[in-house]
Formats: C-alpha cells, sequence, structure tokens
C-alpha cells in the first residue's frame, strides 16, 4: 500500500509539474503580451499626444480664418456699397444717352417748319412822283411781296 499511495503520490506530482510548465508558458505569453500592451499603450498615449497638438492647430487656424474671412466680408460690403454707386451713376448716363437718343432721332425727322405770320397786307397808296413818302412805300409794297414768296416756297 505504500507503494500505491507513493505511485499516487508521484502521478500527482508528475501532475503537478505538467501543469507547472503550462502555467509557465501561459505566464510567458502574458509577460510578452503586457510588453505588447504597453508598447500599444505607449503608442496610444503618443497618438493622443499628436491628436492634441493637431487640434490646437486646427483652433489657431480657425481663429485666424475667421479674422480672414470678416475681414473680407467687410471688404466685399466696401465693394458692394461702390458697385451699387457705380450702377446708379450708370443708371444716370443711360437715362440721359436715351434722351439724346431721342433728340437726335426728333432731329434727324424733317421737321415741318412753322408757318411763318404773314404781315398784313397793307395798301400802298400810289402817290405822284413829287409827292412825298413814295419811297417808303415801295419799301414796304416789297416786303410784302417777299413774305408772300417765302410762305409759298415753305
Amino acid at each position: 500500500m505504500s507503494m500505491v499511495i507513493e505511485l499516487l503520490v508521484a502521478g500527482l506530482l508528475a501532475a503537478t509539474i505538467g501543469y507547472c510548465i503550462t502555467l509557465n508558458r501561459r505566464l510567458t505569453r502574458l509577460r510578452s503580451d503586457e510588453q505588447s500592451l504597453k508598447a500599444t499603450i505607449a503608442e496610444l498615449i503618443t497618438a493622443t499626444e499628436i491628436a492634441e497638438r493637431a487640434i490646437q492647430g486646427l483652433k489657431v487656424t480657425v481663429r485666424e480664418c475667421d479674422g480672414t474671412l470678416g475681414e473680407r466680408l467687410r471688404t466685399a460690403e466696401r465693394f458692394l456699397v461702390d458697385i451699387e454707386r457705380e450702377v446708379k451713376a450708370g443708371e444716370t448716363v443711360v437715362e440721359r444717352i436715351s434722351r439724346i437718343t431721342e433728340a437726335a432721332r426728333d432731329a434727324g425727322k424733317p421737321r415741318v417748319p412753322p408757318i411763318p405770320a404773314v404781315p398784313p397786307i397793307v395798301p400802298v397808296m400810289v402817290r405822284e412822283p413829287g409827292e412825298h413818302g413814295s419811297a417808303a412805300s415801295t419799301l414796304a409794297a416789297a416786303k410784302a411781296f417777299a413774305a408772300r414768296v417765302q410762305t409759298r416756297a415753305a
């Protein structure tokens, strides 16, 4: 019986040694995984720091863009006011040109000259050559005749 007990103890001892070898392999893998995990954590910390710096850079860029955009908007508003002023001036010029064009069209059309007022026909009294005023009456008669001729020609 002592031999059976010793064989049983030896078997248990062999099982324990086998279990210890298995446990040692697992612990070795765990330690290597721990090293791998530590490296992964270190890489993650480095990546986090890089991301934080990138975020800070983006914040600075956003502030600069905001300032630049604000300045461009103010410049655009000034240009808009200038353009509106120029458009109004252009509309005024176009209006003047259209008036000039209409006047030129009207000038190109044949105009009917207004009929001049014909002076009333003054009866001419014929006087004898020795009488006073015969030159004045001749002049008045000539003017009346010329006015009638101009009226007929028009």
